[in-house]
């Protein structure tokens, strides 16, 4: 298996070996696999036949580590970083994450993941400043979590008084996520759904989210792409079937009055990029046990964030994920809506108002628009919850989304290669 041009690494799960693979030096993908230790901690959603692991699809899944070629910024980092992409960024902190507890180690070297995961040891924050923007010494340290970090916006891992905190930006000249993400939390806290807190943090005059990792040392998240790939889609099934079938066979609990809870949050927040990648479940990665919904995370792009003033409106055009293609038809997907009591959310334009208070981006005329634009999905959502008829949920395979909708940013990045 051994060639030239070719780096042996275990690939770990923890302190678990998975197997052996070797890591190609001029591209950076898996070039071989050899011994499988594990099957059963080969990462969810990577098949594994007659005692051998898919090597395209692991190289998928080592790819999808890697920071897409679609972030903002990422081409000026690199020249700075002195690579040619991103995927050579990963064996250089050994494919470390803080979504979840892979990692690869040196064939010839003694490392334990004691001292080297980033959930118990200290990390450099050279590669974050670098994708800000902001430079760094001369002597960077690779040594870092934003090496595995995805999506196209740009965002950084710091560590704030002992916790491993998300700082991620805006896109566009309204900048508008950061204050997105701190809006679809409060939203969720009144109606009780569980979710990821974030905190409006300004540097510079610009805003960033700040959220807690929700993963941890003990914990990881498996994204909805993956359970989704742990079978095989009969073409009569839905997609929001189909997931609700990988769940249900691998034994997670809750998972469709979460989704209900999803749904219904996506719709009031005109959220166009739900992708199978930003929604999933967590998992205990010492004894596999699955332990629920993941939170809901990562809503920035949502309440109109890229429209200009004249299209904020509660019944404008919008993209929609994971499932289908219109809120209209996703909200049908909703198994019941006595959970739900919309009055939680009176007054929640005066909370909106106060979140964007102040912004250089967000100014009182847009503000008004997004107050009044999600005050008219709340109205038209408690049309809906109150005319739906005894037929409840509506399912079919009409109006479904691609199968392959990971998140737009990481298609385009396939496409490149």
């Amino acid at each position: 298996m051994a060639e030239s041009s070719n780096k042996s690494y275990t690939l770990m799960h923890k302190n678990e070996p998975v197997a052996e693979i070797e890591l190609d030096e001029a591209t950076a993908s898996i070039a071989g696999i050899g011994q499988v230790y594990s099957q059963q901690h080969v990462p969810v959603g990577i098949p594994v036949r007659r005692g051998k692991i898919d090597r395209a699809a692991l190289n998928e899944w080592w790819r999808g580590r890697a920071i897409p070629a679609s972030r903002d910024g990422i081409q000026e980092a690199l020249l700075e970083l002195n690579l040619s992409a991103t995927q050579k960024l990963l064996d250089r902190s050994y494919g470390l994450s803080l979504s979840d507890q892979y990692w690869i180690a040196p064939s010839a070297s003694k490392l334990v993941w004691s001292s080297v995961n980033f959930f118990d040891n200290s990390f450099s924050e050279d590669v974050g400043n670098v994708l800000f923007g902001q430079g760094s010494s001369e002597a960077i340290s690779l040594m870092s979590p934003d090496n595995t970090s995805d999506g196209w916006l740009r965002k950084k891992w710091v560590i704030q008084d002992g916790k491993r905190c998300l700082v991620k930006g805006g896109s566009g000249a309204i900048r508008q996520e950061p204050y997105n993400e701190v809006i679809a939390s409060t939203i969720m806290e009144r109606l009780g759904i569980p979710n990821v807190p974030y905190t409006l943090m300004v540097q510079d005059e610009y805003p960033y989210s700040v959220c807690e990792n929700f993963v941890t040392p003990q914990t990881e998240l498996v994204t909805a792409w993956y359970v989704m790939h742990t079978r095989p889609k009969p073409n009569h099934v839905s997609v929001y079937r189909h997931y609700v079938d990988c769940c249900e066979a691998l034994g997670i609990p809750g998972i469709v009055e979460a989704l209900d809870r999803m749904i219904v949050v996506d719709y009031l927040i005109a959220n166009e990029d739900r992708h199978q990648n930003n929604f999933g479940a967590i998992r205990h990665a010492e004894t596999l046990e699955w332990l629920g919904p993941a939170p809901i995370y990562d809503s920035g792009s949502s309440l109109w964030f890229s429209k200009p003033l004249g299209l904020i409106r509660a019944d404008g055009k919008l993209i929609c994920k994971p499932f289908k293609q219109e809120h209209s038809e996703q909200i049908k997907l909703v198994t019941s809506f006595e959970w739900l009591d919309l009055r939680l959310l009176d007054g929640i334009e005066e909370e909106v108002r106060t979140i964007v208070h102040g912004s250089l981006f967000v100014d009182d005329a847009r503000c008004h628009a997004i107050c009044q634009a999600l005050r008219g999905r709340i109205d038209r959502l408690q049309t809906i919850v109150r005319t739906r008829g005894p037929q409840g949920r509506v399912d079919d395979r009409s109006d479904d989304v691609q199968e392959n909708i990971a998140y737009s940013g990481r298609q385009e990045d396939e496409r490149e290669r």
